[in-house]
């Protein structure tokens, strides 16, 4: 017995429409997983940009404040040496005899980057990759944007402040009486 909708539809005709639209609902589904995927990976080519440029020549910026920074080493991993688990990573770290800087890099700095890269700090100090074994350590942060709390965090935190200016890479002066936290 077949039943008659309203507007002459029949169960079959209204079954066939609802399994279309399932099928094209899954096709967009997949074209937005595409989208999002590739969406991921254009973010990440810009953080490694942003991380690229500010890495140049960045040992430079702090001969003004005596340190002799010679060497750099980007995405630098640190490691419990006991569980030989991973717990943290060091975008740039600058490094000479007597010091070593751990430098956080975001497209958009926030405040929240700013805490965790607190935490890092601890981390990196307990834990220190072989480079950094027997130094003192600094910690900075750095990127394209800067939140204005996130600066004023940082300072308060006793780290130093870059910011990507075109295509060079500027540390923001300190505030007056400003002391970089020495983690030793």
């Amino acid at each position: 017995m077949e039943t008659d909708y309203p507007r002459g539809l029949t169960f079959e005709d209204v079954w066939a429409a609802l399994m279309e639209n399932r099928e094209q609902q899954e096709k967009t589904e997949k074209e937005i997983e595409k989208v999002s995927k590739i969406v991921g990976k254009l973010g990440n080519s810009i953080g490694e940009l942003v991380e690229i440029l500010i890495a140049a020549k960045l040992w430079e910026k702090f001969s003004a404040y005596n340190y002799n920074f010679k060497r750099a080493y980007r995405r630098v991993q640190v490691f419990d040496d006991n569980t030989h688990r991973q717990l943290t990573e060091i975008d740039i770290m600058l490094s000479d005899t007597e010091w070593i800087m751990a430098v956080e890099v975001k497209n958009d700095l926030k405040k929240g980057d700013v805490e965790d890269h607190i935490i890092r700090m601890d981390k990196i100090h307990r834990f220190p990759p072989a480079e950094a074994r027997g130094k003192k350590l600094l910690g900075a942060v750095a990127g394209g944007i800067i939140a204005p709390e996130a600066c004023d965090l940082a300072y308060q935190s006793g780290f130093f402040v870059l910011e990507l200016r075109g295509e060079s890479v500027g540390l923001i002066p300190p505030p007056e009486g400003f002391s970089p936290k020495v983690w030793s």
